[in-house]
């Protein structure tokens, strides 16, 4: 019997939080290739390559398949290089977003690179993988192009030359793609499980790879709810849907929301949608979700009616508003706002306008990032003709715009770390409510900003952080104002993390006289605390009362409370 052909599908993550989804999607279409051995194995761009590369050649893979996107690709074809020159038999293919456009290029550039496949993977690399398991195919790579010639949407060498098959944009039927969950094919251990249900976007925005995908395609009913109950019964802990709109047709979420409201154990969930698509219906179910348990992905992108028609980005921007509002108030759906910065015709201060307003819905997470000028995205040709600069490796950041410089960018990417820093992570409310009294949000990060400095913004303690907040506000406001700010501040980090002896915040360091660490016979009987946790309390004299929305001024003790378990973390209560 002849030996298996051993075939390697690997990627490199940004981070290990989650596992790959194409990985799965293509070992399980080549499920029914007989005579091939399938391995999977996951590494990220953060791991030495030279650690990476001695795994990847410990398994002695006859092919060695890439998923490659911005933020791995020159990552993955270094190693592609390196295994090529160790094993020069070895057969290498890349795939995934970032090696589907500018591919004669990169094959030029890159000769360790035998294959790429272009787009929509699955049928053409099973395609791929059947013809290699053929006999002309068992002394190496041929010289000729019988073999691959007829293959859609494949990139090969034939001797000095790179040929294609034919170029389609035909895609799969969805339910063809053999479940890779109930087939075993991913790894559960991970905190985050990528799933989709469907492929496709129903808009165009030229900044986005998505709106060259055609028609929004989905898997069946059924075979979305058999995956979904297969994952909640495991009590996966979180699941993020990778659907580019996930609510594109409001009626399909509405029964996907419905199942997962009968059936979930447990498992937190992340939607893109587009809010402005939201329903009635969708809200009046959306009201039965428990906290902590659905989170919404929302691209606002801009607020101006001009730039979004420039990059044929539609939305009904008073219809999403007024959505995020409802869906703020009246649901426990966490909130995630997204905006681009850089798109074109807005300034500096136009993406502060844009701040305010979406700040103004009051989301959970706001995110700002410059604008990335994707390879083959159509934004290419509008950056071409207004003359972006934009850099020439990924992730192909903006460098400078006609309406913004490379100062005005940098100072965005601050004000975006702030963001994280501050509202992003939660624990700064009091504080800035206190800062809104007298400022708008944008200005307020805007001018905290032009305070920071780089080795500011990383590596920080819970106790830095406030001190850097308190540093940054401080000088912004009037000398009276300055006690009600670092007496909120105080109560905020209160009720995040236990004030200790000798280690207070720098900005409420002369107070000490004002704390205290009662026991816990200081404490009310009939507190209700975790069995067999550890408890303690801190006892401060406030300036004002922050314990309800109408704050008193006046001398006030708070006590806080805190409780500490196996498999709980800390809990912080504030005592009334």
């Amino acid at each position: 019997m002849a030996t298996p052909m051993k075939l390697l599908l690997t990627t490199l993550h940004a981070k290990y939080s989650h596992t790959s989804l194409a990985l799965p999607c293509l070992a399980s279409c080549c499920g029914d290739l007989a005579g091939v051995n399938i391995r999977i194995h996951e590494w990220t761009v953060n791991e030495p390559r030279e650690q990476i590369l001695r795994r990847i050649m410990r398994e002695q893979a006859d092919v060695v398949a890439f998923s490659c996107y911005i933020w791995n690709i020159e990552s993955s074809l270094k190693l592609s290089n390196d295994i090529k020159k160790i094993a020069p038999e070895t057969i290498i293919v890349l795939g995934g977003p970032e090696a589907s456009f500018g591919i004669f290029e990169l094959m030029q550039h890159n000769p360790a690179v035998d294959f790429v496949v272009k787009g929509e993977g699955e049928a053409v690399f099973h395609r791929l993988m059947e013809t290699l398991l053929l006999p002309q195919a068992d002394t190496g790579l041929p010289q000729t192009t019988d073999l691959f010639q007829n293959i859609d949407n494949l990139f090969f060498r034939n001797g000095n030359d790179i040929l294609s098959g034919p170029l389609t944009s035909e895609y799969l039927t969805m339910d063809n793609i053999p479940s890779p969950f109930q087939a075993g094919l991913v790894d559960l251990s991970k905190p985050l499980i990528y799933y989709e249900t469907s492929r496709g976007c129903p808009f165009s925005c030229a900044f986005c790879l998505s709106s060259l995908e055609g028609r929004v395609r989905s898997f069946s009913r059924q075979r979305i709810e058999s995956d979904l109950a297969w994952l909640m019964s495991r009590q996966t802990e979180q699941i993020k849907l990778v659907d580019r709109t996930f609510n594109y047709d409001a009626e399909r979420a509405n029964r996907i929301w419905e199942f997962i409201l009968e059936h979930n154990r447990g498992s937190r969930f992340h939607f893109e949608i587009a809010a402005d698509l939201l329903t009635d219906r969708n809200i009046t179910l959306l009201q039965q979700v428990p906290p902590n348990t659905f989170g919404f992905e929302i691209g606002v992108q801009s607020i101006s009616p001009d730039t979004l028609e420039q990059v044929q980005r539609t939305a009904d921007m008073e219809r999403l508003a007024e959505n995020v509002r409802r869906l703020r108030v009246e649901t426990a759906v966490e909130l995630h706002l997204d905006l681009v910065a850089g798109l074109p015709g807005e300034t500096y201060h136009g993406l502060l306008e844009s701040l305010d307003i979406v700040a103004g819905l009051k989301p959970h997470v706001i995110q700002i990032e410059p604008l990335k000028v994707l390879k083959g995205s159509p934004m290419r040709k509008i950056a071409a003709r207004h003359g972006y600069r934009f850099s020439h490796f990924p992730p192909y950041t903006i460098l400078t715009t006609p309406w913004l410089s490379f100062g005005d960018i940098v100072r965005i990417e601050t004000i975006g770390r702030l963001l994280d820093l501050f509202y992003n992570r939660g624990g700064f409310e009091t504080a800035l409510c206190v800062m809104g009294k007298g400022m708008g949000f944008a200005e307020l990060f805007d001018r905290m900003a032009d305070q920071v400095g780089e080795e500011q913004l990383s590596g920080r303690s819970t106790l830095r952080t406030y001190e850097l907040f308190a540093s940054l506000a401080t000088p912004l406001l009037m000398d009276q104002e300055r006690d009600l700010l670092h007496d909120a501040l105080f109560f905020d980090y209160c009720r995040v993390e236990m004030p200790l002896h000798g280690k207070l915040p720098g900005f409420v360091t002369e107070r000490r006289q004002q704390c205290g660490w009662p026991g816990r016979a200081e404490l009310p009987q009939e507190l209700e605390l975790p069995p067999n946790g550890r408890i303690k309390a801190f006892r401060h004299e406030f300036r004002w009362d922050f314990r309800s929305d109408t704050w008193q001024e006046g001398a006030t003790e708070v006590t806080f409370v805190y409780a500490s378990a196996a498999g709980r973390g800390l809990e912080v209560r504030v005592l009334s």
